[in-house]
């Protein structure tokens, strides 16, 4: 574990935190597909990223859902630090996009750590500020442009987080996670695919050329 500390978290400098988390964190594997975070659940844990891919979605009372952002490799989710200090139930759920290798920390560490870890303590807020942004351009996204534009982008950041140009989902996945409709995704799919940039197979989507 201490490898994986100071190769995708090599900020924390203050040894006391370092022998902390080797003390008290819990690595688990994470398949891909499988869920970390439900909505609803009191978060027992935050996780630190080492490896792996989570999607971050936010999901209202009726099941509609918007992707938020992603995590990787360094990242933690800052939202499970609010509900672990305020023992509040998870306002998101996190999928893991790939298979994921965490670190998670127990959710009475928190407030200490806080308190006594600098290092610790400007990951936190340095990543509230990230995430932030992320939010504020999911929202910018959904209210002010269209759905294509949307979908590209999507298309693009898939793209990027997975290192890949052919990526395995569903049409409906995407419609979910973009807070749209099956029909309007097909649709624009093979708007796309006519134009060549794409190729649509059977849950499967390969990237042909970069879009502009």
């Amino acid at each position: 574990m201490r490898e994986l500390l100071e190769k995708h978290f090599p900020f924390f400098k203050e040894p006391e935190l370092v022998e902390a988390i080797l003390n008290v964190g819990k690595e688990v594997v994470i398949k891909e597909g499988e869920p970390i975070i439900r909505v609803g659940e009191f978060i027992k844990s935050t996780p630190l990223i080492t490896d792996g891919l989570l999607k971050v979605i936010r999901q209202d009372e009726d099941g509609h859902e918007i992707l938020l952002y992603y995590l990787d490799g360094g990242d933690t989710c800052v939202m499970t630090v609010t509900c672990c200090m305020h023992q509040e139930k998870s306002k998101i759920k996190a999928i893991a996009e790939k298979d994921s290798h965490l670190i998670l920390i127990p959710f009475h560490y928190m407030d200490d750590w806080m308190r006594n870890f600098r290092t610790w303590r400007n990951f936190i807020l340095q990543t509230y500020s990230a995430r932030f942004e992320e939010m504020l351009s999911t929202l910018d996204q959904t209210a002010f442009e269209s759905l294509d534009t949307r979908l590209i982008k999507y298309l693009n950041d898939k793209k990027a987080v997975l290192n890949t140009s052919e990526f395995k989902t569903t049409h409906q996945q995407i419609a979910s996670e973009l807070n749209s409709s099956r029909e309007a995704i097909s649709r624009l799919l093979k708007k796309l695919e006519g134009l060549r940039v794409i190729k649509l197979g059977r849950n499967k989507i390969t990237i042909l050329k970069d879009f502009k």
